[in-house]
C-alpha cells in the first residue's frame, strides 16, 4: 500500500506504518536528493515552475523501489587542473598595424614625366594593339615628312617600306626629300615628348602636340628594345648625320647611343627606321588604306609604298602646284578663356590695356578695344599688370558682349574642289563626282573650313543603268535591272580627313559620321536605314581644315561635335546631295526614255504591216511610213 500511495501522491511524504500520520521528512544530504524528493522549499509560484522542471526526475524516482537513504561521506576536493602552457604563437602579442604618416607619404611622392605617363598609357596615343600600332607609326612619320616638305616649298616624295623580321617583329622605314633636320635638334625631335614648333602657333598643320614620332620610337623601344635610327642631311652638307637613340622615360629626354656622320646619296632629306612589335593585315583601317586616303587629300604628293609581302604601290602626284602656305595668326578674343586671359595680362609687355587688346589679339581695332574697356569700367590707359582678378573678369565678360570681326582665314588652306575631285578620281573609280568647299566659319574663336566630295556609281555601268531607289515622287520603270543585286548592296564608304590627315578609327564617335548619318539621303534617291549611312555605290569624303582641330583624344582619331562644326558639315553635304539627286533623276529619266524607244522600235514594224493590209500600200511606202513614224515619235520624246 505504501508503494501505491507514493505513486498517487507524487512527491508527498508517505505516512508511517504504525500511526498512519505522516512521518517527518528526512533532511536530504545533497541538492540532487532534494530535487528527487520534491521537498525543496519555495514559494507557490516558484514551486510550480520548479516542479514542472523536476517532474521527469521525480517520476523516475517514484517508479524505483523505496530504499533507505544512505549518507555518503563528503567527497574529497578535486585537484585543480594543470595549467595550460601557452603556445609560442599565442605567447607573443600580434604586432599593431602600421599606418602611413604624412612624413612617410611625403618620402614616396615624386614628379612623373610625361613620357613615363604615356609609357604606361600608350593606348591614349593610338598604340592599342599591334595592328593599330603599325598604322600609327607610319602615320606619324608620313605626317612629319609632308609638313616639312610643304613648309620648305618642296613637292613631297615619300617612300614607305615595311619589312617583317619575325612573326610579330617589323621594321618601318620612312624617307622623304624634305629640307632635313639640323644636327643638334635630331635628338630632341625623336627622343623627347611634347617637343615641337606647332603647339604654340595658330596655323593649319598636320601635327599639333609634338608627341607622335617620339611616341612611336618609345613604343618600339618598349616592345623590341631597339633604338630609333635617324639619317638626315641638310642642303649644302657633304655628309649626313646618323643617330641611334632611345628615350629616357623617367626624365623625358633622349639617350644617345650613337652619333656619327655617314655618306648618303640623297642631297637633302630625312630617313627614320623604327623596329616594333606589330601585325600587318590588309583591308580597312590598314596601312594600305591610310596611304590611299592620303593620296586623295594630298594630290600634290608622290607616295611609294613597299609592303611586307613584297608588293609595291605608287601614287603619283596629280598636280605640280603646292598648296598655299598658311599664315600664323594671333588668338581671337572669342576663343580665350578667363584663366588664359589673366595670365596674358600678367605676362604682356604692353603698357596700356588698350594696347594690350590690340597687339595680343587678332581682329581687335583701337575702337573695339576702347569699347571693351568702357564696358568693363576701366580707363584705356590702365596698366595691364595692375589689374586684379575681378577687373580681368569684367574685361572677359565685356569681350563676350562686344561684336568683333571674325578671325582671318589666311591661316587655313583648303584642298579645293578641283584638286579634291582629282585626288578622288585617282583612288575611286565612279560615274559621278562632285565637291563643295564651304566659306570659312568659326568655333570658339578658331577659324575652320569644311569640304565635302561624293563619288557615285560604277564606271562599267552604262548610262541607262537604273539606280537602286527611285527619287521621291517618281517611280522607276519596272525591269529586270531593278531587282538586280538589291540584297547585296553595301553601306556607303565614309572617308574622313582633318588637316589633310585620314582618320581611320573611332568613326561612330566623330562629328563627321554623326552629320552624315543624320542626313536624309532618301530625298536624293538613295536607300538609307534609320540613323545609318546610305546604301549604294557611294563614297563620301569630308575634310575639316582648322588652326586647331578639336580632337576627342590625344590619338587624333575623331573630331568633337561642336554645333558650328555639325552645321557646316550638314550644309556642305546638302549641297553635294542636291547635285547627286539631279544626276540620279536624270539617269532614271534617260532609262525610261530608252525603254519607251525600244517599245517604239519593236511595234512600229507591226503597225506598218497593218497599214499595208488596210490601205494596200507597197513595200516601199510601208518602209517610208515606218521611218516617218520613228522620227515623229523620237522627236516628240526629249532625252
Amino acid at each position: 500500500m505504501a508503494r501505491k500511495t507514493n505513486r498517487k501522491t507524487k512527491g508527498r511524504t508517505a505516512p508511517s506504518a504504525t500511526s498512519g500520520k505522516p512521518a517527518p521528512a528526512q533532511r536530504p544530504r545533497s541538492a540532487r536528493t532534494r530535487a528527487a524528493a520534491g521537498t525543496t522549499p519555495a514559494s507557490k509560484s516558484g514551486s510550480r515552475r520548479q516542479a514542472s522542471k523536476a517532474a521527469p526526475a521525480a517520476k523516475g524516482a517514484l517508479r524505483s523501489k523505496a530504499a533507505p537513504v544512505i549518507e555518503t561521506p563528503p567527497s574529497a576536493p578535486e585537484p585543480p587542473p594543470p595549467p595550460i602552457e601557452p603556445s609560442p604563437s599565442s605567447a607573443s602579442p600580434k604586432p599593431a598595424r602600421e599606418y602611413a604618416t604624412a612624413e612617410t607619404m611625403a618620402k614616396a611622392q615624386r614628379s612623373i614625366s610625361v613620357s613615363e605617363f604615356f609609357a604606361k598609357n600608350r593606348h591614349l596615343l593610338g598604340f592599342d594593339n599591334p595592328r593599330k600600332a603599325l598604322l600609327t607609326t607610319v602615320k606619324e612619320a608620313v605626317d612629319n615628312a609632308l609638313d616639312a616638305c610643304e613648309e620648305a616649298g618642296i613637292l613631297p616624295v615619300v617612300e614607305i617600306a615595311i619589312e617583317q623580321l619575325g612573326e610579330t617583329h617589323f621594321r618601318v622605314a620612312v624617307q622623304d626629300n624634305g629640307p632635313g633636320i639640323v644636327r643638334k635638334q635630331i635628338p630632341n625631335v625623336f627622343g623627347q615628348l611634347l617637343y615641337g614648333s606647332k603647339f604654340h602657333r595658330l596655323r593649319m598643320s598636320r601635327g599639333q602636340q609634338g608627341i607622335g614620332i617620339s611616341a612611336a620610337g618609345m613604343y618600339g623601344l618598349l616592345t623590341t628594345g631597339q633604338p630609333v635610327r635617324i639619317t638626315s642631311r641638310t642642303k649644302g652638307r657633304d655628309q649626313a648625320h646618323y643617330y641611334e637613340l632611345q628615350i629616357d622615360t623617367r626624365k623625358n629626354r633622349p639617350d644617345i647611343i650613337r652619333d656619327t656622320t655617314i655618306d648618303w646619296e640623297p642631297r637633302h632629306g630625312t630617313r627614320v627606321e623604327i623596329e616594333l612589335e606589330a601585325r600587318y593585315q590588309r583591308g580597312r583601317q590598314s596601312v594600305d588604306d591610310y596611304l590611299q586616303q592620303t593620296a586623295i587629300a594630298n594630290p600634290h604628293v608622290t607616295l611609294v609604298y613597299r609592303s611586307p609581302d613584297g608588293r609595291e604601290s605608287r601614287y603619283d602626284a596629280q598636280t605640280r602646284h603646292l598648296p598655299e602656305i598658311p599664315k600664323a595668326i594671333r588668338p581671337h578674343p572669342y576663343g580665350i578663356e578667363l584663366g588664359v586671359l589673366l595670365k596674358m595680362f600678367t605676362e604682356t609687355k604692353a603698357r596700356t590695356c588698350q594696347k594690350f587688346l590690340c597687339t595680343e589679339f587678332s581682329r581687335v581695332s583701337p575702337r573695339s578695344a576702347k569699347e571693351i574697356l568702357e564696358k568693363a569700367n576701366l580707363p584705356p590707359q590702365t596698366r595691364p599688370g595692375r589689374l586684379n582678378g575681378d577687373q580681368v573678369k569684367a574685361v572677359y565678360q565685356a569681350i563676350q558682349q562686344t561684336r568683333l570681326m571674325a578671325p582671318a582665314t589666311n591661316c587655313v588652306v583648303p584642298i579645293g574642289e578641283d584638286k579634291l575631285v582629282a585626288g578622288l578620281q585617282q583612288v575611286v573609280k565612279a560615274q559621278f563626282y562632285t565637291a563643295v568647299t564651304r566659306s570659312p566659319a568659326v568655333y570658339r574663336g578658331n577659324p575652320f573650313i569644311i569640304e565635302t566630295a561624293l563619288a557615285y556609281g560604277k564606271p562599267e555601268q552604262a548610262e541607262d543603268a537604273a539606280p537602286k531607289a527611285a527619287p521621291a515622287g517618281e517611280q522607276a520603270a519596272p525591269g529586270a535591272d531593278d531587282e538586280e543585286d538589291e540584297g547585296d548592296q553595301e553601306l556607303a564608304k565614309l572617308v574622313r580627313f582633318a588637316n589633310r590627315v585620314p582618320l581611320l578609327y573611332q568613326q561612330s564617335a566623330c562629328a563627321i559620321y554623326k552629320s552624315v548619318a543624320a542626313m536624309n539621303w532618301r530625298a536624293y534617291g538613295l536607300q538609307q536605314g534609320r540613323g545609318a549611312l546610305p546604301v549604294g555605290d557611294l563614297t563620301v569624303v569630308v575634310h575639316m581644315a582648322s588652326v586647331w582641330v578639336p580632337f576627342t583624344s590625344e590619338s587624333k582619331e575623331a573630331i568633337a561635335s561642336y554645333p558650328e562644326i555639325l552645321k557646316e558639315i550638314r550644309l556642305a553635304l546638302q549641297e553635294c546631295g542636291r547635285r547627286l539627286g539631279t544626276h540620279i533623276r536624270k539617269n532614271v529619266r534617260i532609262r525610261q526614255e530608252l525603254k519607251k524607244r525600244s517599245y517604239i522600235e519593236k511595234y512600229i514594224p507591226a503597225i506598218g504591216e497593218a497599214l499595208r493590209d488596210i490601205l494596200e500600200l507597197k513595200d516601199a511606202e510601208v518602209t517610208r511610213t515606218c521611218h516617218a513614224l520613228k522620227d515623229i515619235l523620237q522627236r516628240s520624246r526629249k532625252m
